[in-house]
């Protein structure tokens, strides 16, 4: 796949066992497309680190993977509203020690906090929204780099979200700033040694329970579920997207809904 076509990796699958020996860190995996491509990741054969703050929903995934029999998964209860930069040292370590490599990190944690004006918003709750879906995630990466540049194919995506609209406050400015985050690491990690593959991925609207609390009256049933949308995922994870970086694909309006679709459960 020399040029990128976005509606064609929608479909893309690896082989079996195309993650095999792969070690794969998710953020906000306890549910929606982090659920979804924690679980299509260890059906490819990756060993998959999931984490999250919902520690129920962490070990719903937990057992739907080893029911699959996919290899044996971590959890990582971990909050980035709160975590510390000690903390992602932590679990940088205690991932090199536990499972000695990391090949792939998944930012897809997202908390918006609000919808509100800017001009209303509380300088409080800004800094808890920009810790938790900049900041963080940005200590976390620091903290891993190492392990990805020793992979030799290593492979950070991003969950991108075009939210620069109004009302959208500090979340929308998070993600315009993990848009730089890709551009930057992108460049920075493109040479020979520790290269390092960074691509972001807008999926558009899709059947979550973080779409369905910003849009309540939004009939789901005309909205993408989760598994729709892992394709992309599994392609820059693995190894067949070779040296291809810095790219922020947008999948709004490529995913087909079936007519007869009803509702979409909302993981």
């Amino acid at each position: 796949m020399s040029e990128l076509d976005p509606s064609a990796l929608l479909d893309y699958r690896p082989a079996p066992g195309g993650l095999s020996g792969r070690v794969i860190l998710l953020t906000g995996a306890a549910d929606g497309i982090g659920r979804a491509v924690s679980l299509a990741t260890a059906a490819a054969g990756a060993t998959v680190i999931l984490l999250d703050r919902d520690i129920k929903r962490l070990e719903k995934v937990y057992d739907a993977i080893e029911s699959a029999g996919s290899p044996q998964p971590a959890i990582y209860p971990l909050n980035h509203e709160g975590a510390t930069v000690k903390d992602y040292a932590d679990l940088a370590e205690n991932v090199l020690q536990s499972l000695g490599r990391l090949d792939g990190l998944v930012l897809n944690a997202g908390w918006a906090g609000t919808l509100t004006p800017l001009k209303y918003y509380e300088p409080e709750l800004w800094a808890r929204v920009m810790q938790a879906n900049l900041n963080g995630p940005v200590m976390l990466t620091q903290a891993v780099l190492p392990m990805l540049e020793e992979s030799g194919q290593g492979s950070i995506v991003v969950s991108t979200q075009n939210a620069r609209k109004a009302f959208w406050g500090a979340f929308g400015i998070a993600k315009a700033g993990q848009d730089a985050l890709i551009d930057i690491l992108a460049r920075e990690h493109s040479g020979d040694h520790g290269f390092i593959r960074v691509n972001g991925i807008d999926t558009g609207p899709v059947g979550t329970r973080f779409r369905a609390l910003h849009y309540p009256g939004e009939n789901a049933g005309l909205l993408p579920a989760p598994e729709q949308v892992v394709g992309p995922y599994l392609y820059f994870l693995g190894p067949e997207a070779g040296r291809i970086t810095g790219e922020n694909l947008s999948l709004e309006g490529l995913v087909e809904v079936p007519e007869s679709a009803g509702e979409v459960t909302r993981h």
